[in-house]
């Protein structure tokens, strides 16, 4: 089918999970993570992205990686820390054009850069969205936190 995937490390920290505690988005101090991401893995990305074929990240772990190493143009191997913060009405979105994800906890870094995702994707009001398809889901009675049911955002 074309698809390809690429394996690559994040440490996730407990500050991904911890509630974002200020009133003011700006003034939240993220944690950072350690990323070990190849040249293997840059190179093929950068010729995937150069033919334009879409790029999906499998979480939002992976969202930070592939946001992070990415610059210029270009995916760049990287092993160090990123405190990379997305949330709504900030974030210049460069690379990831699909995302799957789990349904998170409120007031998470991570239900932020969701919303940030859907704004990217034009949706006008990416925080009411995200409200309302969390209130599907508990309906629905969805699995939520990280190993529960996933969306695809395309």
């Amino acid at each position: 089918k074309g698809v390809s995937i690429e394996d690559t490390i994040l440490h996730v920290g407990r500050g991904t999970f911890m509630p974002v505690k200020t009133e003011n988005l700006s003034q939240h101090k993220m944690h950072s993570e350690t990323i070990l991401f190849s040249t293997k893995n840059s190179n093929h990305l950068n010729k995937h992205y150069k033919l334009g074929k879409k790029i999906t990240a499998i979480g939002t772990t992976s969202v930070r990686i592939l946001e992070s190493c990415f610059s210029d143009g270009k995916f760049s191997p990287f092993s160090g820390e990123t405190d990379i913060f997305i949330y709504p009405g900030k974030y210049k979105w460069k690379v990831v054009d699909n995302l799957v994800t789990n349904f998170h906890l409120p007031k998470s870094t991570l239900i932020m850069l969701v919303s940030s995702f859907l704004e990217h994707k034009g949706v006008i009001n990416p925080v009411k969205k995200i409200i309302s398809l969390y209130e599907e889901a508990i309906k629905e009675k969805y699995r939520f936190y990280s190993l529960g049911d996933a969306m695809l955002i395309i």
